[in-house]
């Protein structure tokens, strides 16, 4: 991937400044990001990439479709099936996704990436500094059995239709969260990242986690975040 990006009134240097949101499935990144996207973070305008929602759409909409090779759409089909990460080997396509969410939305130089569902384990952490300089966790905590309440009853209004969310996989996800995604929290808090970390209980609905997060994050804000004050 290239060092810069120019598209028509659209420019970006890499990696871009992102906030990664962190918790297990069902617990609200999504509508929460979405929040986010619609409100800003940090006086920035924001973009939500919601990495679950793009492998979904990949093989779900011509539209997206189109800009994936027919191995690629057959490998995408069989992550969301069988509840699977990407791995290191597959960074190539996680970092392709990526770059087509960002020419889509045209990114700008001062927006800030809101990462959902990527990077999920250490190897794509460690791939993923090329392309986004994670400033920020946030982290929500939730249990097992609320996330199953919030699933059941979509309280988050984010779960309609979607094929990966059966029990067996909302327990293997889980599992996969406990054992690799989780660990996240530790390697970003040693890398001097801004960490903010709310408990999530069954009902919470996506503006009131973002009222709280930006409680939070307005205390004790990430500097390098911040944007500047308007000139006068």
């Amino acid at each position: 991937m290239s060092q810069y990006t120019m598209l028509p009134n659209i420019s970006y240097t890499f990696p871009v400044d992102s906030i990664l949101l962190l918790g297990p499935t069902g617990v609200g990144k999504s509508p929460l990001g979405d929040v986010i996207a619609q409100k800003g973070m940090f006086g920035r305008r924001c973009h939500h990439l919601d990495f679950g929602s793009e492998l979904r759409d990949a093989v779900s909409r011509e539209d997206r479709s189109a800009a994936y090779t027919h191995n690629e759409l057959a490998f995408i089909h069989g992550v969301l099936e069988r509840g699977l990460l990407l791995e290191n080997e597959h960074f190539s396509l996680a970092a392709k996704i990526i770059s087509l969410y960002l020419e889509r939305v045209r990114f700008q130089e001062r927006d800030m990436l809101i990462l959902n569902g990527i990077p999920r384990h250490a190897g794509q952490a460690r791939d993923i500094t090329t392309i986004a300089a994670i400033r920020a966790v946030i982290v929500l905590d939730c249990s097992p059995d609320d996330v199953v309440h919030r699933i059941q009853n979509n309280v988050g209004g984010d779960r309609t239709e979607r094929i990966d969310d059966n029990r067996e996989l909302i327990e293997k996800k889980l599992s996969i969260f406990r054992e690799r995604t989780k660990p996240l929290i530790e390697l970003y808090t040693q890398r001097g990242c801004a960490l903010y970390r709310i408990s999530v209980p069954a009902n919470m609905t996506p503006t009131d986690a973002y009222y709280t997060i930006s409680s939070l994050a307005a205390a004790d804000p990430p500097v390098t975040l911040v944007a500047e004050p308007p000139q006068r």
